[in-house]
């Protein structure tokens, strides 16, 4: 077997000894009050970097004026608790109108 076959069987194991571990464990081992609290806060620390990263860069530099734009726009829909299509489609049509506009 070559080291990547390899290597994929061993990640495709853990990931499922990860997923098995929450049923068995469910119950047997409770976390201190503590720990929950950050991992929710690491939880959501870690959705916003990569709603960042995803809304600002595009390969190597700033994605424009145009895509955080929809971003910001689909956020103010969620949070205004919009059906998702609408969001979704509010978001597209503000970043797609801003591009037609010529906001890059």
């Amino acid at each position: 077997m070559n080291a990547t076959l390899v290597s994929v069987l061993v990640l495709a194991a853990g990931t499922y000894a990860f997923r098995l571990a929450g049923p068995l464990l469910h119950g047997r081992f409770e976390l201190p009050a503590r720990v929950q609290e950050l991992l929710t806060a690491g939880a959501t620390v870690l959705l916003v970097g990569l709603l960042a990263t995803g809304a600002l860069t595009e390969g190597p530099g700033f994605a424009g004026w145009a895509r955080p734009a929809g971003v910001l726009a689909g956020g103010v829909l969620a949070w205004r608790k919009a059906p998702f299509a609408v969001v979704v489609v509010g978001a597209a049509a503000t970043t797609g109108l801003l591009r037609l506009a010529g906001v890059s």
